[in-house]
């Protein structure tokens, strides 16, 4: 089966739930902000749950991605490592649900990747993230055979930060590169740009066709501050450049020019997920025969109907219509 888009990414699932302060207080996390937790702290928080009755979802940068893919209505492909728990198996079957094709073998003796997202009722989220076997990513699990009937592969930057996963994406990319595959890779987060950002830039410069990155991860780059100066410096590397603004849309980079997209006014409930939404706008147009501005506007508009809601898959996918009234510009 052909794919538009093979994705490789870490395989976390995303675990909503209400709590009051005082579990929050007892659990001793700071609210508010995300930490990272061993296997041990994160078992004990998930305790104090009924886990399959709380909102879950298979999320991971990249697999946000692909399920956006799917929701437009393309073809999309996952690999990334889960553990043998109801967990793995809830994270594969909502995936699959929406489409996507992902088959791995899960990883005994460590539990499924999770973010656990603690809700209080001033609306504050505290999120507990625990990378479990999704930190086993090796280059073994990667298939060529998938890699070669897609017309992209999408490496989210957090494989970066380890030295397994880091493997795998490379292994992606050289197999991507043997059977004529481009390479989207998208910078996942301003400390990972700090943090190697040499090897970010030899990425750019080398192998990666499309360049996703925000903003702040363009600054920290570039070292500029003018956003449309940040474009142009990537774009002197990397033949097409994805950057969002936030409220303030996005510019492309492709063939030389700057495709300006505009914002989408939205009033912003949650933005969780919206960078990885607009990715899968983006990679669903353009290789499903949208112009690159065509397929700014649809993601911009796709990006802003995530923020509006709760989470980072969308409540209300895109019918078809919209998709064809979205990129009628």
């Amino acid at each position: 089966m052909s794919h538009d888009v093979y994705a490789v990414g870490n395989a976390l699932v995303d675990i909503q739930a209400q709590v009051n302060d005082e579990l929050l207080a007892r659990l001793a996390f700071e609210k508010g902000i995300m930490t990272l937790v061993d296997d041990e702290r994160q078992a004990g928080v998930l305790s104090h749950f009924d886990l399959p009755s709380l909102h879950r979802c298979a999320g991971g940068s990249a697999a946000n991605t692909v399920a956006a893919i799917a929701d437009f209505g393309g073809q999309a492909a996952f690999v990334g490592k889960i553990g043998d728990d109801e967990t793995g198996e809830f994270f594969l079957k909502d995936l699959r649900a929406l489409g996507v094709t992902i088959d791995v073998a899960p990883l005994t003796g460590a539990p499924t990747g999770t973010c656990a997202v603690l809700i209080t009722e001033d609306a504050e989220r505290t999120m507990l993230t625990n990378l479990g076997a999704s930190s086993q990513l090796s280059a073994e699990d990667i298939d060529e055979a998938a890699i070669a009937t897609a017309k992209y592969i999408y490496i989210e930057g957090y494989l970066f930060t380890g030295e397994s996963t880091k493997a795998a994406a490379y292994r992606a990319i050289e197999l991507a590169k043997k059977n004529d595959v481009k390479i989207a890779f998208t910078a996942s987060d301003p400390f990972l740009v700090n943090m190697i950002r040499d090897e970010i830039w030899e990425l750019i410069r080398g192998p990666v066709d499309l360049f996703f990155c925000n903003e702040e991860e363009a600054m920290s780059l570039t070292g500029l501050t003018d956003p449309v100066a940040c474009a142009n410096k990537i774009h002197e590397s990397a033949e097409n450049v994805a950057m969002t603004l936030g409220p303030n849309g996005s510019i492309l980079m492709h063939g030389g020019d700057a495709i300006p997209i505009e914002g989408v006014s939205v009033k912003a409930i949650d933005t969780t997920g919206a960078g990885d939404m607009y990715a899968g706008g983006v990679l669903y147009g353009i290789t499903n025969g949208l112009s690159w501005k065509q397929s700014g506007h649809l993601a911009s508009h796709a990006a802003a109907r995530v923020v509006g809601q709760l989470g980072a898959r969308l409540a209300t996918p895109f019918t078809n219509d919209e998709v064809r009234q979205l990129t009628n510009v």
